[in-house]
């Protein structure tokens, strides 16, 4: 498979990752899944949701694989009232991307990334290269020095 905008903007600035593929199941793009189809523990694969605040604006937020984003913890972090996930009838205008493979990295636009705390106790973690079937290993602070992200808590 060739590289992903996402993995070639990561070597060009010269930033370590491992480039993993897996066999795409259309039916199930769960992070569970695609951990499993990678052999992979789930936790160490982050999954990028989209969220839209009140005033329209947009985050990509990550959260391992093994749980579920708390809307109300998202918004306190990004220092909104309240955030919704973008429709998947959206996504792909918004972002460039379809749903089981949203990356943070190489979007249409950039957006604020935030990137969940669990992270920390982590050497590596696995996102979305940027198409499905395709993913990022890299470590978490080469993630958010990439994307002037930041650490949330939930």
């Amino acid at each position: 498979m060739q590289l992903t905008n996402a993995a070639r903007q990561l070597k060009q600035r010269n930033i370590p990752f491992t480039f993993h593929t897996y066999v795409v199941d259309p039916s199930d793009v769960s992070a569970s899944h695609v951990a499993a189809s990678m052999g992979k523990p789930v936790d160490q694969l982050y999954k990028t949701i989209c969220l839209e605040s009140e005033q329209k604006r947009h985050a990509f937020f990550l959260i391992s694989g093994d749980r579920d984003i708390d809307l109300k913890a998202a918004a306190k972090a990004w220092g909104v009232k309240k955030v919704t996930p973008v429709p998947m009838k959206e996504l792909e205008a918004l972002t460039g991307y379809i749903r089981g493979g949203v990356s943070p990295i190489g979007a249409k636009k950039a957006f604020p990334v935030f990137l969940h705390d669990s992270a920390k106790e982590k050497a590596t973690i696995i996102i979305s290269a940027g198409k499905r079937g395709a993913q990022l290993e890299l470590t978490p602070d080469d993630l958010l020095r990439f994307t002037n992200g930041r650490w949330f808590t939930q």
